[in-house]
């Protein structure tokens, strides 16, 4: 129980450093931009792939990501039913609310909990492509639907999703592309080979993925300063309500019930799955809102509320299961 809670205080204190570089502007205007580009692009990826090189495919593909692919599917499809009855949402918006309510942020805050609260990366990996791989594109699917229905969405950078991406599709192709799914996959290709690449040859891949953790905190306490949420008459506050308990609260007991009732995890392993079910909503569910201009506050503030709330819950979590 010590560690863990020297973990979280790791993990704090990082964050609180952060947000105070934001506020101070000590490194410049643009400093979480290029701090966020070096996590994205090259510390995390590296961080993946000497990690996922050194291990086995059967320490990968275990329980837990049964665990948390399951809950997480559960957890978007249950946002759809309950919005859908109640709130009478159009398709992409309820489409963006199943994202915020299921999809976890597993890199950014999922990747420092797993090495500084439960000491690996064990589900981070597989949790991260299930995600990217089968979760993201379902939802890219149902969105592109709406945008060919509605004439075309506009993408940040004010091309339709057509344009920029080749539709559907396209918008896959980019999703698993991205470096983090890349590095995953390339680490999961060495993890079947019988053959570990010796130490001196992944030294600078492992120096390198040391800026992951670190860096990708400092980036999170940079995003939360100055950040205004719940405006009132622009955000849907009951979208939001709905999806933040349902991640916070539902996902992990969900988590606990699949785990620990219907697969008979315990110890160490059940802890690993309730914990990665409490993670608090990705960025990622904003990019792909921003891309297709369905639901945007809801992804933003459902990020932010969840990462909020997300370390009492987390403590509770390991107060009860560590």
């Amino acid at each position: 129980m010590a560690g863990v809670f020297n973990g979280f205080a790791v993990i704090v204190a990082l964050v609180a450093l952060g947000w105070v570089l934001a506020r101070s502007y000590v490194l410049g205007a643009d400093a979480r931009l290029v701090l966020n580009r070096l996590v994205f692009f090259v510390a995390t990826p590296a961080l993946l792939f000497d990690s996922l090189a050194r291990t086995t495919l059967d320490q990968v593909f275990t329980g837990v990501f049964v665990v948390s692919a399951g809950s997480a599917m559960l957890i978007a499809a249950a946002y759809v039913l309950i919005a859908r009855v109640w709130l009478k949402r159009p398709a992409a918006d309820l489409v963006v609310g199943a994202l915020s309510a299921g999809y976890v942020n597993s890199a950014n805050l999922g990747i420092p909990i797993a090495l500084y609260v439960l000491g690996d990366l064990g589900f981070v990996m597989p949790l991260l492509l299930f995600q990217v791989v089968v979760l993201q594109p379902i939802a890219i699917a149902v969105l592109e639907r709406a945008a060919r229905a509605g004439g075309g969405a506009d993408t940040v950078d004010g091309g339709s999703s057509h344009e920029s991406g080749g539709g559907a599709l396209g918008s896959i192709i980019q999703a698993v592309r991205n470096p983090i799914v890349l590095a995953a996959l390339a680490g999961v290709v060495v993890a079947a080979l019988p053959w570990t690449p010796p130490d001196k040859l992944l030294e600078p891949v492992h120096l390198v993925g040391q800026i992951s953790v670190p860096g990708a905190l400092l980036v999170f306490g940079m995003s939360l300063y100055g950040v205004k949420v719940l405006e009132a008459g622009a955000s849907p506050r009951r979208e939001i309500a709905l999806a933040s308990i349902l991640k916070l609260i539902a996902h992990p007991l969900l988590a606990y019930g699949i785990g620990g009732g219907l697969m008979g995890m315990q110890g160490h392993e059940l802890l690993t799955v309730v914990v990665a079910a409490a993670l608090p909503t990705a960025q990622n569910v904003l990019v792909v809102a921003t891309r297709y201009g369905h639901g945007v506050l809801l992804a933003r503030d459902s990020a932010v509320l969840t990462t909020l709330g997300a370390l009492p819950v987390l403590l509770l979590i390991s107060a009860l299961l560590a």
